[in-house]
């Protein structure tokens, strides 16, 4: 069963529009001072232990390099009782490719 997504360009619409999401940002903090486009940043190691940091009532928004942990995060918390997430298809790669060339890629 696949994860519930978010293409990079319906994120940037649903910001440009103003719509309450939370990124989160699930790499390693070396990668998110590379590139980031401005998320929560949680390292997936550490999800379990800072769950406190976010709020079920919330829409989340889960970003990573390409996808995988992405993933792995949004799974994680559906298992918590999160409803609400969906993970950024692609990741922060698929941002600078279809969004903002000016983020980097690593």
């Amino acid at each position: 069963m696949s994860v519930p997504e978010i293409q990079a360009e319906e994120l940037k619409h649903r910001l440009d529009q103003g719509d309450h999401l939370f990124l989160l940002d699930v790499r390693d903090e070396y990668e998110y001072e590379i590139s980031n486009i401005g998320g929560h940043l949680i390292p997936l190691p550490e999800l379990s232990k800072r769950l406190h940091e976010l709020n079920k009532r919330e829409e989340i928004i889960a970003v990573c390099k390409m996808g995988p942990r992405g993933v792995k995060a949004v799974e994680y918390l559906q298992q918590q009782g999160f409803k609400k997430v969906l993970n950024l298809r692609g990741g922060i790669h698929a941002w600078s490719d279809k969004v903002d060339h000016k983020v980097l890629k690593y």
